[in-house]
């Protein structure tokens, strides 16, 4: 089992920034790469940014030039900066890990709140 556990999210104005975390323990070799989803009200979850299994990275057109995501090996824990925020932004942010067995692990959500 792999336990995700996200931080950081909150409020910030339109054009604000928040750096969001989310780290990893358990059964680390048991995970292909770590990435970010999220999913607003009334909306399917959508992907965000992923490391892939290659160590490529892919972001949805919406937030490239925007938002990176970043990876500290050493502490099994993933980094989304978010700049520019815009209200449409708005959403619980999930950590996801996909699994060589196949599936994924999920963490619980952060809600990030874009809003003046």
């Amino acid at each position: 089992q792999v336990r995700l556990v996200e931080s950081g999210g909150g409020l910030v104005q339109p054009g604000g920034s928040l750096r969001l975390s989310c780290a990893a323990s358990g059964s680390i070799f048991d995970i292909l790469g770590m990435g970010w989803y999220r999913q607003a009200p009334g909306k399917q979850r959508e992907l965000v940014a992923v490391f892939t299994s290659s160590g490529n990275t892919n972001y949805a057109d919406s937030v490239k030039g925007r938002f990176t995501i970043s990876r500290d090996n050493a502490k099994n824990t993933v980094y989304l900066q978010m700049n520019g925020l815009k209200p449409e932004d708005t959403a619980v942010y999930y950590c996801n890990a996909p699994r060589w067995s196949g599936g994924a692990y999920w963490g619980q959500g952060t809600q990030v709140t874009v809003s003046s």
